[in-house]
């Protein structure tokens, strides 16, 4: 039985413990970690041995049967991500206190926004690097919910997204316009139809492929009331699903113009069956956004204002 001990003042030598046990968590086993940490197996565990031992607790599971974080690693990984969050943020803060910006920003992206002909963020990025060349930029891609929530509880500092419900403790910055069109693939019954005599009725019967989470998307369906037989995280989901032949769905119509080009999808054009869809910039309104931060959100503004 492991004794427990208190752990007093955190050295420096601690902290490095425990960015390795995070990164063995995140990697999901110390042979992956060996890779991220560039350090060898039998050093990495004897690092967390070396934790264990100055924790009194048992982290995890490790051996033929894989790795898995025992009740006390689950507690300790999540003390540790919000201990190491914070000193980041604190050295981020002392940054932001010098002339020149430095530091790191982690920005979120939602999917297939880069063929949008209406969206400049490349722009935004180019100039944004000229005036804050020591910043290093952290993209994710990840769905509208996942990016809101990461602004808000700051483990990401902008998120590019799809206006929809709006947050109190958000502001928003409104960037450029998507069009989104319904479309079936070549093997669909719809496909090579005249739709300019498509019913609403025949609509509806199809069977719909829609993003699974609260969005323009979702809101469109229940909107025309269409029969939602499939979900999705990302619009290359839905786009597959279309491809099939077995389901109609939305797309933007900048991305699924290659589709089109190869006669592998065809626009629904019911008359009345679109929408169009408002990116916006979001930040945490409290605190008040980074010198970084506002930087970028600058050049976001400028590079969707230029002409």
């Amino acid at each position: 039985m492991v004794k427990k001990a208190l752990l007093g003042q955190v050295s420096d030598s601690e902290i490095r413990l425990l960015r390795i046990f995070k990164a063995v968590v995140e990697c999901g086993g110390l042979s992956a970690a060996e890779l991220e940490l560039n350090i060898g197996r039998s050093t990495v565990s004897r690092h967390l041995k070396d934790l264990e031992a100055r924790l009194g607790l048992v982290l995890c599971r490790r051996g033929r049967a894989g790795f898995a974080l025992t009740p006390d690693g689950q507690r300790v990984y999540d003390g540790a991500q919000r201990l190491l969050d914070a000193m980041d943020g604190f050295r981020n803060d002392v940054s932001e206190m010098h002339a020149e910006l430095v530091g790191s920003l982690s920005i979120g992206l939602f999917d297939k926004t880069i063929t949008n002909p209406q969206a400049h963020i490349d722009r935004a990025i180019r100039d944004f690097r000229d005036v804050a060349p020591s910043v290093s930029l952290d993209f994710t891609g990840a769905s509208l919910n996942e990016i809101e929530s990461g602004v808000i509880d700051g483990r990401l500092h902008l998120g590019i997204v799809p206006d929809h419900r709006r947050s109190d403790s958000l502001d928003y910055l409104e960037l450029f316009d998507e069009a989104m069109y319904l479309y079936c693939g070549r093997e669909h019954p719809l496909f090579g139809r005249d739709h300019a005599r498509l019913g609403w009725g025949e609509l509806q019967a199809c069977d719909h492929a829609a993003l699974a989470f609260h969005s323009p998307n979702m809101e469109a369906t229940h909107r025309f009331g269409l029969r939602r037989q499939a979900t999705a995280s990302d619009q290359e989901a839905i786009a597959l699903l279309i491809l099939s032949g077995r389901y109609v769905g939305f797309l933007p119509d900048h991305y699924a113009a290659g589709f089109e080009r190869e006669g592998l999808i065809e626009r629904v054009a019911h008359p009345d069956c679109k929408y169009s869809v408002r990116f916006v910039a979001l930040t945490r309104r409290s605190p008040q956004p980074s010198r970084s931060v506002q930087a970028f959100l600058d050049a976001l503004k400028a590079a969707h204002r230029r002409p």
